[in-house]
């Protein structure tokens, strides 16, 4: 068994490929000349890593012509929403270009393989409190130039299924999070605060956005065991959703963080970290999933912001 894993050396890349070796698969990965090797500098000796630019297609032919993955796990793409509204073009071209050429040379060459294209919960958007918890048949109201770029991904991955009968698998992960996870990114960004405030690097504040806005939140370790099992169990031409199936509200998970910390730390509102507009809830129904697969989360989320906030604490 041969995976190839795009966007191996991101969050949810570096663990899933830890999990992918701890289950003997062959892993191989792309990477750019520009790729942070941080999150897999201890198992870069048990991957190959190999040198793909995914928006040109003749690197992709090349790639996959010449290795012949039995499942591709397509994880590579501009993930962070507030940088979508900055970048709107470039976030889509991004994150649909990639992925279209990934289809085209397993069309083009029929090779056959399975694809997991990792999806995400934005593209639900503007949820009414009567239509949660969301499962997959919700209506799509993507409400940022990001979730716009997810749901074409998603659409496309559809479409190359009933077109040409490629094996494609949409998984729509809700918010997770964990160690390794970006500093950009909500959950972390507060833990590196709260680590940098402890070793005196900052004063006692943190520095908040939207706090009201609530959150399913899922362990990456469990996130990438979901992964898997959709290539494995899954229902080709499928969607379904990762998630928790618990709602936090970002205030509360802010405390939570808090309450692991010796010092005492004030909260302060930050206007920049402000979008122009935000979902209000995200609440995922996993029981289509979870019939299929059998898979179900197991990591509290209490254990995963302690084991967040160690990660910080070791870096800072």
């Amino acid at each position: 068994m041969k995976a190839l894993i795009t966007g191996i050396t991101g969050f949810a890349g570096s663990h899933l490929a830890e999990y992918l070796l701890s289950l003997q698969v062959e892993v191989i990965g792309t990477v750019r000349n520009r790729s942070r090797m941080n999150h897999i500098v201890h198992i870069e000796d048990k991957v190959r890593l190999l040198e793909c630019e995914l928006r040109d297609p003749f690197s992709v032919e090349t790639l996959l012509t010449q290795e012949k993955p039995d499942y591709i796990f397509h994880l590579a793409a501009q993930s962070f929403v507030p940088t979508s509204w900055n970048s709107p073009a470039d976030t889509i071209y991004n994150n649909v270009a990639g992925q279209l050429n990934i289809f085209e040379t397993v069309r083009r060459y029929q090779l056959p393989t399975r694809i997991q294209i990792a999806c995400s919960s934005e593209e639900y958007g503007h949820v009414e409190a009567h239509e949660t918890p969301i499962t997959e048949d919700n209506p799509l109201r993507p409400l940022s130039p990001y979730a716009v770029s997810k749901a074409a991904q998603d659409y496309l991955a559809y479409q190359y299924f009933k077109s040409y009968g490629i094996h494609t698998i949409r998984t729509r992960t809700f918010n997770h999070t964990g160690p390794r996870r970006g500093e950009q990114f909500v959950t972390s960004n507060f833990a590196k605060q709260i680590a940098e405030i402890e070793k005196g690097l900052r004063p006692p504040t943190v520095h908040v956005g939207n706090l009201q806005a609530k959150r399913d939140f899922t362990d990456v370790r469990d996130v990438v065991k979901a992964y898997w099992l959709s290539l494995e169990k899954g229902e080709a031409g499928e969607c379904y959703n990762i998630a928790s199936g618990s709602c936090i509200t970002i205030e509360k998970m802010l405390q939570m963080l808090l309450d692991m910390s010796h010092v005492t730390i004030d909260i302060v509102p930050d206007p920049a970290r402000m979008r122009p507009s935000d979902v209000e809830i995200l609440l995922g129904d996993t029981s289509r999933f979870e019939k299929q697969t059998g898979w179900k989360p197991q990591i509290p989320l209490e254990q995963t912001l302690h084991d967040l906030l160690q990660y910080w604490r070791e870096r800072v």
